[in-house]
């Protein structure tokens, strides 16, 4: 029997957070509930495994050494457009949220938020980015 998480109609979803053991944690928990899910611990990380992976959401942090949270986001956004970020973070800063918010994040979450929320955050982001793919793709072909 396949392992369910191999599926193709499982939501992957790409968790980005420098502090390790919060991100196991976090990666355990989500893997629990039938999601697939890779772990990266820099932003930089993060960007090299969404060019070589396609996903349907990101889970990021804010506070991250080297290549920072917000930076991450507008490469994301501009690599991979179709592509939902939640940002999930312990800054409780509205003008984060605010520019965030403004450079495409889907969603802003403060730590520690629980496994059902973000859960069902997830599953609004992974909606989300189906529409924008097919929206891209009916784009693509109605201007060929």
């Amino acid at each position: 029997m396949a392992d369910n998480n191999d599926s193709p109609s499982v939501p992957r979803v790409l968790v980005v957070d420098d502090e390790e053991d919060f991100l196991a944690v976090l990666v355990k928990r989500l893997s629990k509930r039938n999601l697939n899910v890779v772990p990266a611990t820099r932003g930089a990380e993060a960007l090299h495994i969404l060019s070589r992976e396609p996903f349907d959401a990101v889970v990021l942090d804010l506070n991250m050494p080297g290549l920072g949270g917000m930076k991450t986001l507008q490469e994301i956004k501009r690599a991979k457009p179709c592509v939902e970020v939640i940002i999930l973070t312990g800054q409780a800063d509205m003008r984060l949220a605010t520019e965030g918010m403004e450079l495409g994040a889907f969603d802003y979450m403060l730590k520690p938020a629980s496994v059902d929320e973000l859960l069902y955050r997830i599953e609004d982001a992974t909606k989300r980015s189906m529409e924008n793919r097919k929206k891209r793709t009916a784009q693509t072909k109605a201007s060929a």
